[in-house]
Parts: structure tokens; C-alpha cells; sequence
């Protein structure tokens, strides 16, 4: 098994002054993909935890009249649902009880399985609705938008600010693309959006021109794709290399500086995407999120650091609340309670989806990823 010999031990500024007094380890497991196409990702969603854990050991953190010390232990998973299954039984091995992550819902529903058996607390950006739907779930916590809204809200951009009458959808057949598509498409047809060409491709291909061909073939207004950067930047590349020049809509999975990289385009990329959480460059907390992260790590987040970062301030909140570290406890409590994030608001349904998740549709201008509205 792959696996990343990296752990973010991060330890407070102030430790010397804890002297003597027993100290806590509390292992907190990551994963998502840090190699591989979409290491870009993981890298952001690892780095926006890892700040917060450095935070919070500055804190001195107090649970049962003991300090502790958090320590994120990070692990690879490739974007491989048979590799995100291994990494979450080595982390139940290892007894680790709290997870971030992991990223890709095709990874999220196999691996979460394993973390259910296990009676680990599961925080995840993965959207794909079916993820808390499964039986058996009670221990996993949905950080981010669903595909529900990911994709539907940019239906509604498409027709409502875009003007678009026609469209044709491309998924590559993971979990979240289909999911996102999928939610798209729905809310597409409710709108009076004609779908005039339907093609998929997968999360390792390189050579669309067969499936855009088809797409030129239909004139549509806008082509939505349901899929990550890694396929999104050469995909619109070779759009724009077929005369095809609809704009490209996408949810979370191609909004990051990683499409515009990716698609060599040194002019207007006319490409739009939807990412749950607030405008965090507009509140105070964000802004302060931003400029931390920039300092600590020298680039700005992309996607879903903020998520990240929020959710290892949800777990060390709900350790602190009910001063345990015992996993059932801490769940009771998230399911129960609500947090104001630096990416919005965490206060959870029934089946522990967010209550409420804004959604903002960015644009691109250059390299920039640029947040137009909130729907």
C-alpha cells in the first residue's frame, strides 16, 4: 500500500510552559489524494488542516483537565477507492478515532464503510448525496455542499444569468461526476434547458477529441462537465482547439487555478464553476484565513483548505465541549451543535448534510479563480 511517510506533528509555540503535566496525543487521520492528478488538491485540503493543528497546539488545548498535542496523520489515497479503503483500515488499525477526508466521493463510499465498522468520526467534502445516505452512517459528517446543489445551482446560473437555452453534459464516470452531472442535468430539464448531447470520458484520459467532436456535432450554448481540473484544463484546451467556443461550466471539482493551468489558454478561459461555502474573501474571518495560509505555505488555497481547516476546529471544538475524546461523544455533540466557520456555517440534518451551504459561482480571470455571486 502507497502510503505518505509525511506526518504533521505540529507542536505548540508555548509547550515548555505545559512543564511537567502529562500530555495527551490525539492522532487525527487525513486523506485524500497527494500524488497523482489530483495531488493538487489533496496538498490544498492537507495544508489547511496541518495550519489548523498548528493553531490549535499554540492554544493549548485542555480535554479532561489534561493538555494535548494534535497531531494529523497524513495519508495518501490517490483518488483510488481501492487505495482509500486500505488507508482507512490501516488508520482503524492504528486506532486513529477522527478523520478529515477524504476528498473524492468515489473514495468517501467504500472507505467510509470501513471507518463506520470502525466507529471513527468522519469529516468529508465529498458530495455525492448518496454518501450519507448509506446505512450505518451515524459517525460520518458532511463539511461541504452536496452535488445536490453543486450542480443544480449552476443550472440555474446557466439559464437565469448566462442566458443559456442548450447544453451538452460530459461526465467521467466517478462517483462525483456522475453525481454533480447528474444534479445538473435534473435541474436543467426543470428549467426549460434542452440537454442536446450527452458523453462521458473517465479521470485518467487525456484524448477527448471523440467525444467533443460529437459536441460541436450538437451546438449547444454551454457544455457542462462533471469531473476534475486534471481532465477539465486539456479538456477545454481542446475545445477551444475544435472551434468550440461554449463556455465550459463545472461544480467544485474544476474550480481551482489548476483548470486554467492545465488548458495553456493565455486568453479569457469563458469558463464557470460552483463551490459550496461563503464569498471567504469578503468576512473578516476569511480574510484572515487567507492571509495566514499565504504566509505559512507562500501560494493561495484553492478548493477546499478553508473546509479543512474548519473541520479540525469542529473536532477540537467538540473534544473541548464535552472534554472527551471518546468518538461517540464527539458525534453527539456535532450532530447536535452548529460552528461559524471560515467557509459558513456547520449545523447538521438528520442525516448529518449541512442544513445550509451557500454556494458561489466563480469565474476565471487569467489564472485567478474569481467568485462572481452566491446563490
Amino acid at each position: 500500500m502507497k502510503k505518505i511517510s509525511l506526518k504533521w506533528l505540529v507542536l505548540a509555540a508555548g509547550l515548555v510552559a505545559l512543564g511537567a503535566q502529562a500530555q495527551e496525543r490525539v492522532r487525527i487521520g487525513f486523506m485524500s489524494p497527494i500524488t497523482g492528478p489530483q495531488a493538487g488538491y489533496g496538498t490544498d485540503n492537507r495544508d489547511g488542516a496541518a495550519l489548523a493543528i498548528k493553531e490549535l497546539n499554540a492554544k493549548g488545548v485542555k480535554i479532561g483537565g489534561k493538555p494535548v498535542i494534535f497531531e494529523l496523520d497524513v495519508n495518501d489515497d490517490v483518488a483510488d477507492p481501492r487505495q482509500g479503503v486500505q488507508v482507512a483500515q490501516a488508520l482503524v488499525d492504528k486506532k486513529v478515532r477522527f478523520v478529515l477526508g477524504p476528498y473524492n466521493s468515489g473514495v468517501t463510499m467504500p472507505a467510509s464503510r470501513v471507518f463506520s465498522d470502525g466507529g471513527v468520526i468522519v469529516l468529508t467534502v465529498a458530495s455525492n448525496p448518496r454518501i450519507t445516505q448509506q446505512p450505518n452512517q451515524s459517525n460520518l459528517f458532511r463539511i461541504g455542499a452536496t452535488d445536490n446543489q453543486l450542480g443544480a445551482k449552476m443550472a440555474v446560473y446557466a439559464a437565469q444569468d448566462l442566458k443559456v437555452k442548450t447544453v451538452a453534459v460530459i461526465d467521467d464516470r466517478t462517483a462525483y461526476g456522475q453525481g454533480v452531472a447528474q444534479e445538473f442535468t435534473a435541474q436543467a430539464n426543470k428549467l426549460g434547458l434542452k440537454v442536446v448531447a450527452k458523453e462521458f470520458t473517465n479521470d485518467k484520459a487525456t484524448d477527448f477529441s471523440s467525444i467533443l467532436t460529437a459536441v460541436k456535432a450538437a451546438k449547444p450554448d454551454a457544455v457542462f462537465y462533471g469531473g476534475y481540473s486534471a481532465q477539465g484544463g486539456p479538456m477545454l484546451r481542446q475545445m477551444r482547439g475544435l472551434g468550440i467556443t461554449a463556455p465550459l461550466l463545472g461544480g467544485d471539482g474544476i474550480c481551482s487555478t489548476e483548470t486554467a493551468t492545465l488548458s495553456q489558454i493565455t486568453t479569457e478561459l469563458n469558463a464557470y464553476c460552483t463551490q459550496g461555502g461563503a464569498l471567504i474573501d469578503r468576512s473578516d474571518k476569511g480574510k484572515k484565513f487567507l492571509e495566514k495560509y499565504k504566509a505559512e505555505f507562500k501560494r493561495d488555497p484553492l478548493t477546499y483548505a478553508a473546509a479543512f481547516y474548519d473541520g479540525a476546529y469542529l473536532l477540537a471544538g467538540a473534544m473541548e465541549a464535552t472534554q472527551s475524546t471518546d468518538p461517540k461523544k464527539v458525534g453527539e455533540h456535532l450532530a447536535k451543535s452548529s460552528y461559524a466557520g471560515v467557509a459558513g456555517e456547520y449545523a447538521y440534518d438528520d442525516k448529518h448534510d449541512l442544513k445550509s451551504s451557500a454556494v458561489t459561482v466563480f469565474t476565471f480571470k487569467g489564472k485567478d479563480v474569481v467568485p462572481l455571486k452566491s446563490l
